[in-house]
């Protein structure tokens, strides 16, 4: 038998091309090139590239994931999710534990971060069009997940059981019995009973390391498979006779994105050393703070509770998801696709709806604060009329008027904008105004929820 068969394999994995002896690829090399084959396309488009095209937010959210379950793992350790010993085991992970304060600091502000990417990350998808030709169940499976960000977020929220967390989702959790029909089962659910306890801890404890980091991880699996199967990210269409410019993903991509890792292991990391977990005094049920606020990424939500009832905030609320979700069978130029704004007009309707709720969500906040008082002006009509039906009708109405005065052309010299551009204006309008009830609710509502000056 030749000794070439029990030749080592990099010996024998070389060929004489132009009498000149060239070595092929080690295994490691295959196996690394197959991996990232696996997630890339081989080439990608050269425009995205671009590191202003996507910002990097979906590799950065990825990356947020993994810091999370890492950090995590090695929380579990010395976390015990008993009310007696939770605060406790807390403290001695902050106080005597190595690096158990730092790890403890990359998980909470890689979980905030997170928040942040996620949200990014759809509001850019929505701004160049990406969630257009063929990518309808992804643009879904993206909605999925930042709503899982959210319940993770909010499920680890009770865990650490100082009275920050304790009162955080006594009040996030009240809010849920306002959820039509199932509102009380889905409070109880989480809760485990009528108030927050051991049950809820138990609870809390068990959805955020397990179920909410399997469905995380799923979810995302496919999204990141669905956006492999389209050929990568969406990218503008060709003008006629134009040829695709490629580059190969491996290093161009590959080189990007291990520079987007990088980053964000130092940002994290530096920022966590220089700003620890809070951990406030241990939860007491018998004394509330005030105010008793939600979670920060819940305080939107909470700011709308102050101005009308309940069930309208609820209503609109699904309204907005709904919207959100079918918003690729109700917009479908892809002409625009994979260019921000769609079009110059576009741009303008996107700052107008944007200036606009920077004008009008402060005004309605002060109004209502300090003047606006439909169940004083009309005592004799119940209040799901005064502070729930008026206030739901005049939130719609906002709504399609941008949408229709957009549509008539008579805020940019008669230029009207497409059914495109016009859901920008609105998409705008809404997320601005939803950044800025959050930062009404962080910075501007004091001891009983009052209206106040941050300094």
């Amino acid at each position: 038998m030749s000794l070439e068969f029990i030749k080592p394999l990099r010996e024998r994995l070389q060929h004489r091309d132009g009498g000149e002896e060239v070595e092929l690829p080690s295994r490691d090399s295959h196996v690394r090139n197959n991996l990232i084959l696996h997630l890339h396309p081989s080439r990608v488009p050269a425009q995205a590239l671009r590191f202003s095209y996507t910002w990097g937010l979906g590799g950065i959210s990825v990356v947020l994931v993994l810091l999370l379950g890492l950090t995590g793992l090695l929380l579990m350790f010395r976390y015990d999710p008993r009310v007696e010993y939770a605060y406790v085991s807390i403290q001695q992970l902050e106080t005597e534990v190595m690096f158990g304060s730092f790890i403890r600091a990359v998980h909470h502000w890689s979980a905030n971060f997170l928040v942040i990417a996620s949200f990014l990350h759809l509001v850019r998808v929505f701004l160049t069009g990406s969630f257009k030709q063929g990518r309808s169940v992804n643009w879904i499976i993206g909605l999925v997940l930042f709503v899982i960000v959210l319940a993770g977020n909010f499920t680890g929220y009770l865990l650490p059981w100082d009275q920050l967390s304790y009162w955080a989702i006594t009040v996030s959790t009240s809010l849920m019995v306002y959820i039509p029909l199932l509102g009380t089962a889905v409070r109880n659910f989480f809760l485990g009973g009528p108030q927050v306890g051991q049950a809820a801890l138990s609870n809390f404890y068990a959805l955020h390391v397990v179920f909410m980091p399997a469905l995380l991880l799923g979810f995302m699996a496919y999204h990141l498979w669905k956006v492999r199967k389209n050929c990568g990210i969406s990218q503008p269409l060709l003008k006629e006779g134009e040829k695709p410019k490629f580059k190969s993903t491996n290093p161009y991509l590959v080189n990007i994105e291990l520079a987007a890792v990088m980053m964000v292991l130092v940002v994290v990391g530096l920022y966590a050393m220089f700003n620890p977990a809070p951990l406030g005094s241990i939860a007491n049920p018998m004394v509330s703070p005030n105010p008793a606020k939600a979670a920060w990424y819940f305080l939107g939500l909470q700011e709308l509770l102050l101005h009308m009832h309940p069930l309208a905030v609820m209503i609109i609320l699904g309204l907005a998801v709904v919207t959100l979700a079918i918003t690729p069978w109700i917009d479908r130029d892809f002409r625009d696709i994979g260019i921000y704004f769609r079009s110059a007009i576009g741009k303008r309707a996107a700052v107008f709806g944007s200036l606009l709720a920077v004008y009008l969500v402060p005004l309605a906040v002060i109004l209502d604060e300090f003047w606006y008082d439909v169940p004083g002006w009309l005592p004799g009509v119940h209040t799901n009329i005064t502070v729930g039906v008026i206030p739901f009708l005049i939130t719609i109405s906002v709504f399609m008027g941008i949408y229709f005065l957009l549509k008539s052309g008579l805020l940019f010299k008669n230029e009207k904008t497409n059914h495109s551009e016009a859901l920008l204006g609105v998409f705008s309008f809404m997320m601005t105004g939803l950044i800025l009830l959050t930062i009404v609710g962080i910075y501007f509502r004091g001891q009983n929820m009052a209206l106040v000056l941050p300094f």
